[in-house]
Protein backbone atom coordinates (compact mmCIF):
# COMPACT_ATOMS: atom_id res chain seq x y z
CA UNK A 1 0.00 0.00 0.00
CA UNK A 2 1.31 3.40 -0.97
CA UNK A 3 1.63 5.94 1.99
CA UNK A 4 -0.04 9.07 1.41
CA UNK A 5 -0.62 12.34 3.29
CA UNK A 6 -3.72 14.30 3.56
CA UNK A 7 -3.79 17.79 2.79
CA UNK A 8 -5.98 20.53 2.04
CA UNK A 9 -5.07 22.37 -1.30
CA UNK A 10 -6.53 25.67 -1.76
CA UNK A 11 -6.75 27.07 -5.46
CA UNK A 12 -7.20 30.97 -5.69
CA UNK A 13 -8.06 31.16 -8.92
CA UNK A 14 -11.55 29.86 -8.31
CA UNK A 15 -11.60 30.42 -4.56
CA UNK A 16 -12.11 26.60 -3.40
CA UNK A 17 -10.54 24.03 -0.80
CA UNK A 18 -9.64 20.35 -1.95
CA UNK A 19 -8.40 17.69 0.53
CA UNK A 20 -6.45 15.32 -1.27
CA UNK A 21 -4.12 12.38 -0.49
CA UNK A 22 -1.03 13.21 -2.16
CA UNK A 23 1.90 9.66 -2.01
CA UNK A 24 4.54 10.72 0.07
CA UNK A 25 7.30 8.63 -2.18
CA UNK A 26 6.73 10.86 -5.68
CA UNK A 27 8.37 13.61 -6.84
CA UNK A 28 6.38 17.38 -6.13
CA UNK A 29 6.18 18.30 -9.30
CA UNK A 30 4.62 15.11 -10.37
CA UNK A 31 1.80 15.86 -7.83
CA UNK A 32 1.31 18.61 -8.97
CA UNK A 33 0.69 17.50 -11.97
CA UNK A 34 -2.12 14.71 -10.48
CA UNK A 35 -3.35 18.14 -9.06
CA UNK A 36 -4.10 20.04 -12.12
CA UNK A 37 -5.85 16.62 -13.66
CA UNK A 38 -8.24 15.86 -10.31
CA UNK A 39 -9.13 19.59 -9.88
CA UNK A 40 -10.10 20.16 -13.00
CA UNK A 41 -12.18 16.78 -12.53
CA UNK A 42 -13.52 17.80 -9.18
CA UNK A 43 -14.09 21.28 -10.22
CA UNK A 44 -16.55 20.15 -13.17
CA UNK A 45 -14.37 21.83 -15.50
CA UNK A 46 -14.22 25.29 -13.54
CA UNK A 47 -10.12 25.39 -12.75
CA UNK A 48 -8.16 25.18 -15.85
CA UNK A 49 -4.82 23.40 -15.80
CA UNK A 50 -2.03 25.23 -16.12
CA UNK A 51 1.78 23.14 -16.30
CA UNK A 52 3.28 27.02 -14.92
CA UNK A 53 1.28 26.54 -11.22
CA UNK A 54 3.38 25.76 -8.28
CA UNK A 55 2.32 24.30 -4.76
CA UNK A 56 3.81 26.47 -1.62
CA UNK A 57 3.04 26.50 1.86
CA UNK A 58 -0.30 28.33 3.16
CA UNK A 59 1.32 29.31 6.46
CA UNK A 60 4.91 30.35 5.15
CA UNK A 61 4.08 31.31 1.75
CA UNK A 62 7.49 29.30 0.66
CA UNK A 63 7.42 27.47 -2.34
CA UNK A 64 8.03 23.75 -2.53
CA UNK A 65 10.84 22.36 -4.45
CA UNK A 66 9.12 20.56 -7.14
CA UNK A 67 12.30 18.39 -7.26
CA UNK A 68 11.86 16.92 -4.06
CA UNK A 69 9.97 14.06 -2.71
CA UNK A 70 6.73 14.89 -1.00
CA UNK A 71 8.68 13.16 2.39
CA UNK A 72 11.53 15.37 2.02
CA UNK A 73 9.95 18.40 2.01
CA UNK A 74 8.11 20.04 5.15
CA UNK A 75 4.96 18.54 4.09
CA UNK A 76 2.90 16.24 6.36
CA UNK A 77 -0.85 15.14 7.40
CA UNK A 78 -3.13 17.99 7.48
CA UNK A 79 -0.73 20.81 6.08
CA UNK A 80 -2.52 23.51 3.97
CA UNK A 81 -1.30 24.18 0.26
CA UNK A 82 -1.57 26.60 -2.39
CA UNK A 83 -1.32 26.03 -6.07
CA UNK A 84 -0.69 28.65 -7.97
Amino acid sequence: MTEKFLVKVYVPSIDEVYNVYLPINSQVGNDIILLNKSIFELSNGEYIPNNKVRLYDRETGEMINTNKLLRDTNVRNGSGLVLL
